[in-house]
């Protein structure tokens, strides 16, 4: 059974589209629209504002991104470029989180 599917044909070139490509673009579009959330957040606040969901953003879209270089495409430069925001999005959040619990253990 193939799971790829042919969007269009232009000059001879063909679109295809596969599992793996679909979770490399929602990884793509989570991974980029973080960046709207930080700046809706930053607007709001009248400063730079880095909200949470900017780190779950991060991490998931490069879990996903991950996930199809490894999976779907198997190469290694978008493996090891998507593994290094990985590891800071999760250092940050977890600094994040523990920041805000200190908080509130003070409070």
């Amino acid at each position: 059974m193939n799971n790829t599917i042919a969007i269009f044909e232009i000059l001879g070139m063909t679109l295809v589209i596969t599992p793996w490509k679909i979770v490399g673009y929602v990884g793509v579009v989570l991974f980029a629209g973080r960046w709207f959330v930080q700046l809706w957040a930053s607007r709001r606040s009248r400063k730079v504002v880095m909200p949470r969901l900017f780190w779950y953003m991060s991490i998931v879209g490069s879990l996903m991104l991950l996930s199809y270089f490894v999976f779907g495409k198997n190469d290694s430069v978008g493996i090891l470029s998507n593994s290094f925001p990985f590891l800071i999005a999760s250092y940050n959040l977890y600094l994040d989180i523990t920041h805000k619990r200190r908080e509130g253990e003070a409070a």
